[in-house]
C-alpha cells in the first residue's frame, strides 16, 4: 500500500516506538503541556490512534511556571518482560526519570530517577540487564552518548556512566537508541540540531560497550540538502521492524509553509521512512537517504485521516491539552459545551491560564465556535508561546461588549482591532492557509473581518522553541461558555 507523510500531523515531536502484543506503541514529547507524553497505538505504523497520555498526574512531572519549550523532552518507550517503560527528561529540573505500566491502557507508575545527566534518555534490555543511555558527559568528563547499567526496579546505577560514542562529527549529538540486530549492536542518534540541518547517524559494535564503528556514509537520513522541498528537519528517529520483517525509521520532521517560505508553525511531526539492510549489515533509509512525501510498503490497509474536530467527536482527556498543570475547578465539561471560569492569569504569563486546546494539524482550515461571555474575556487563541499568540475574543467592557483581535509578537502586545457587539454572544471564526490567519466575528448574522495575522510570526524560526501552534479556547477574569466548536481541514 501507499502512504503519505507525515503519518501523524501537528505538534508531536521526538517519536519513539516499540512493538508489543501484536501492536505498535508510540510516545512523543509534550514540553510544558499537560497531560504529558501523548501515547499512540497502531496496527501498521501508518494509522495511529491516540489512546491516552503517560504522565497524567501532577505528582509525575513538575510543570509549575516553566517557560515555553521547557518541561518534558524526548521520551523513549520500550517493552520488556510484559512491562512498558517510558523514559524521559524534565529539562527544567534537569532530571532523567522513567515510569512503567503493565497495562498500556491504564495508569503509569510514579517516576523513578536515574543519576545520569544529559537529555534524550533511552533504555535497552538484554539478558536480564537494563542499560540507561543519554547524551551528555560521563563520570570521567568525556562527552558523547553516555551509558550505564541500572537496577530497573530502583534506578540505581550499577556501573559508572561511560561515553561510548562521540557521533559522526555533527553538532548537538542527541536521541541515542540501542538495538541488537543479527548479533551486532547498532547505536542510532541525531546530530545537527533539530532544525534544517537535522540528520540521523549511526554506528555499530560487537559489544554493547563498543568500540563503535561509524556507518561509512553517515548521515543515513537527512533532508538538509533536499531543497527546495516542503519536508525538512528530518531527525531524532527510532528504528522499528514491521509485521512483514521490514525495517523503518520513525522520526520527527516538519513541513515548511510553502516552497519559498522557510517557516514552520505546525511543530515537528511524525514521519515514516523505509529502511533496507545490505549484505554487510549496514542499513540505508529512504530511496536516497532522504524522507519523501510517500512510499509503498507491504500491507493491506488504507491510510486514514481525520478532517473534522468538534466537541462531540473528540475526547477531553485525549485530544485536548492544558498549559502546565490546570486549575481543574475552572473547567466544566459536557459532550457539546465547555464552560471556562477565567482567573486573572493571562496568556502572556508563564503560568496556568484557563486554557484548553488542540494541536493545529495542517495549514488550511476553518475553525468556528459560539462564545458567550458574561464578564471578562473569552475566545480563541492560536498559541505558540507566552510572547507569540493571536487572540480573537468577546470582551465585556464598561461600555458593553466588544469583539477584539490581539496580535502578540515578540513580546509586543497589540490590539489590532475591536468592534462593538449587541450582546456577549458571538460566533468567532478563524480561516487559515499557508500565508495568513483571517479573524472574523459574526454578530446578529453579519460577518465582520477583524484582521489577519501572518503565520510566520508563530513559527519556530521566529518565536523559537520546540513546540507548535495550539488552537485553544480560553477565558480571563470571568466566565465564558463555548458551543458548536468546529475545526474543518481542507
Amino acid at each position: 500500500m501507499k502512504y503519505t507523510n507525515p503519518v501523524v500531523k501537528g505538534f508531536y515531536p521526538d517519536p519513539s516506538v516499540c512493538f508489543a502484543n501484536g501492536k505498535f506503541y508510540m510516545v512523543c514529547s509534550s514540553f510544558q503541556y499537560f497531560p504529558g507524553v501523548p501515547l499512540f497505538e497502531s496496527e501498521n505504523l501508518v494509522n495511529w490512534t491516540q489512546i491516552g497520555h503517560v504522565l497524567t498526574r501532577k505528582s509525575q512531572v513538575m510543570l509549575e511556571k516553566i517557560n515555553s519549550s521547557g518541561g518534558v523532552f524526548a521520551p523513549t518507550i520500550r517493552y520488556n518482560n510484559g512491562r512498558f517503560y517510558m523514559v524521559t527528561t524534565n529539562d527544567t529540573t534537569h532530571q532523567n526519570f522513567y515510569v512503567y505500566t503493565d497495562d498500556i491502557y491504564g495508569e503509569w507508575s510514579e517516576p523513578i530517577y536515574v543519576d545520569q545527566g544529559g537529555i534524550d534518555p533511552s533504555l535497552y534490555f538484554e539478558n536480564g540487564k537494563a542499560y540507561f543511555i543519554s547524551n551528555g558527559t560521563d563520570d570521567y568528563g568525556v562527552g558523547g552518548v553516555v551509558q550505564c547499567e541500572i537496577n530497573i526496579e530502583t534506578g540505581e546505577k550499577l556501573t559508572h556512566s561511560k561515553s561510548i560514542w562521540q557521533g559522526s562529527g555533527g553538532r548537538f549529538l542527541e536521541s541515542p537508541h540501542m538495538y541488537k540486530i543479527n548479533g551486532k549492536y547498532y547505536l542510532m542518534a541525531a546530530e545537527g540540531g533539530t532544525e534544517y540541518g537535522h540528520m540521523i547517524t549511526y554506528a555499530r559494535a560487537e559489544s554493547i560497550w563498543g568500540e563503535f564503528e561509524n556507518y561509512p556514509n553517515n548521515p543515513v537520513l537527512t533532508n538538509r540538502n533536499k531543497a527546495p522541498f516542503i519536508i525538512q528537519g528530518i531527525g531524532h528517529g527510532d528504528l522499528i521492524k514491521d509485521k512483514f520483517d521490514s525495517w523503518h525509521i520513525i522520526s520527527l520532521g516538519f513541513r515548511q509553509m510553502d516552497l519559498w517560505r522557510p517557516y514552520h508553525q505546525l511543530g515537528r511531526e511524525v514521519f515514516l521512512t523505509p529502511v533496507k539492510f545490505d549484505e554487510n549489515g549496514w542499513f540505508t533509509a529512504g530511496n536516497d537517504g532522504t524522507t519523501d512525501e510517500s512510499y509503498e510498503i507491504q500491507g493491506d490497509f488504507f491510510q486514514q485521516e481525520k478532517k473534522r474536530y468538534t466537541f462531540e467527536n473528540t475526547n477531553w482527556n485525549i485530544d485536548w491539552c492544558y498549559l502546565r498543570h490546570p486549575h481543574e475547578e475552572n473547567y466544566e465539561f459536557s459532550d457539546s459545551k465547555l464552560t471556562l471560569n477565567g482567573t486573572s492569569i493571562t496568556l502572556d504569563e508563564v503560568d496556568s491560564p484557563t486554557f484548553i486546546g488542540i494541536r493545529q494539524k495542517d495549514f488550511n482550515f476553518t475553525l468556528s465556535c459560539n462564545v458567550n461571555v458574561q464578564n471578562g474575556e473569552g475566545g480563541i487563541t492560536l498559541y505558540m508561546t507566552e510572547n507569540e499568540h493571536y487572540d480573537i475574543s468577546v470582551c465585556r467592557t464598561d461600555n458593553g461588549y466588544e469583539a477584539v483581535l490581539k496580535l502578540n509578537i515578540g513580546g509586543i502586545k497589540h490590539v489590532q482591532n475591536r468592534v462593538s457587539l449587541k450582546c456577549g454572544c458571538a460566533k468567532l471564526i478563524v480561516r487559515a492557509n499557508n500565508y495568513c490567519y483571517d479573524f472574523i466575528v459574526i454578530d446578529e448574522g453579519k460577518e465582520v473581518k477583524l484582521g489577519w495575522g501572518d503565520p510566520k510570526y508563530l513559527s519556530s524560526e521566529v518565536a523559537e522553541g520546540f513546540t507548535g501552534v495550539i488552537m485553544a479556547l480560553y477565558a480571563v477574569n470571568g466566565k465564558a461558555e463555548f458551543e458548536n466548536f468546529d475545526c474543518l481541514y481542507d
